[in-house]
């Protein structure tokens, strides 16, 4: 299991050919801090684009279909972003789940479809404000996860939780230090409740919402924050390059 901190860029529907140049700069930032893992989720058109653009980062989807083929018009599966040199899917994001009315057990058949074509899996969570507002937001998320999760054998391998309350991704504002590892605390019960101590443990669990090169360090700090799911600030390397950077000083301070 790679302990490294997990910072993956999530370019959402941005991006064209002429961003390569972006993803290469930020190949080269990587291969100066080996002690980050850093990957990136860009449009499907840019998928293999990508891959034979750097040599470093890994390079994901943003979703698949449960399915492995079929009359899915417009859809993706697991296996053909295998096949164009993907090696992960985000699942459950909540662009997706609002977007889309994705409900969780539909979120665990992504995330059982990208296992079985040999992907690593992200699995979003989050609650609203109002959930939050309402004292329900460990629970709701908690819910999420125990209807979302993977549960095919070895599902635990090369799986990633992303925490990202709803009501920071895009907003600028961010839950607390203690908010934050409080949340990821309990996701951690749950895993480890759901996959046994050892694999369960073994986990990453990134933080997302309004991360960006000022807030990093001190959200990478929280307890049981494993890395980050970035949004808007992966789009450039000034700003993406900056979020490794802020992760490589942690692991190097250590």
């Amino acid at each position: 299991m790679d302990n490294r901190p997990f910072i993956v860029g999530n370019w959402k529907m941005n991006g064209l050919r002429a961003s390569l140049s972006e993803a290469r700069a930020m190949d080269r930032v990587v291969s100066r801090h080996p002690k980050v893992e850093v990957a990136l989720a860009p449009p499907f058109t840019l998928i293999h684009p990508i891959r034979a653009a750097v040599d470093l980062i890994r390079v994901g989807a943003q979703d698949c279909h449960p399915e492995a083929s079929g009359a899915h018009t417009g859809d993706i599966s697991a296996p053909m972003v295998a096949d164009a040199g993907g090696d992960f899917v985000i699942v459950g994001h909540s662009e997706r789940r609002e977007g889309h009315v994705e409900s969780d057990g539909f979120v665990r058949e992504k995330a059982e479809a990208a296992r079985d074509a040999g992907l690593g899996v992200i699995v979003c969570c989050g609650e609203s404000d109002k959930i939050r507002s309402e004292g329900k937001a460990e629970k709701f998320v908690i819910g999420q996860l125990d209807k979302g999760l993977p549960l095919t054998e070895g599902a635990a391998e090369r799986l990633s939780v992303a925490y990202e309350p709803i009501w920071a991704i895009g907003t600028g504002k961010v839950p607390t230090v203690d908010e934050i590892g409080e949340m990821h605390q309990a996701i951690r019960g749950k895993l480890v409740k759901t996959y046994g101590e050892e694999a369960g443990s073994q986990v990453r669990i990134l933080y997302g919402g309004s991360v960006n090169a000022e807030n990093a360090a001190e959200l990478l700090s929280a307890p049981e924050v494993g890395g980050a799911l970035v949004g808007g600030a992966s789009l450039s390397n000034e700003s993406f390059g900056a979020i490794i950077m802020a992760a490589a000083a942690m692991e190097e301070a250590e």
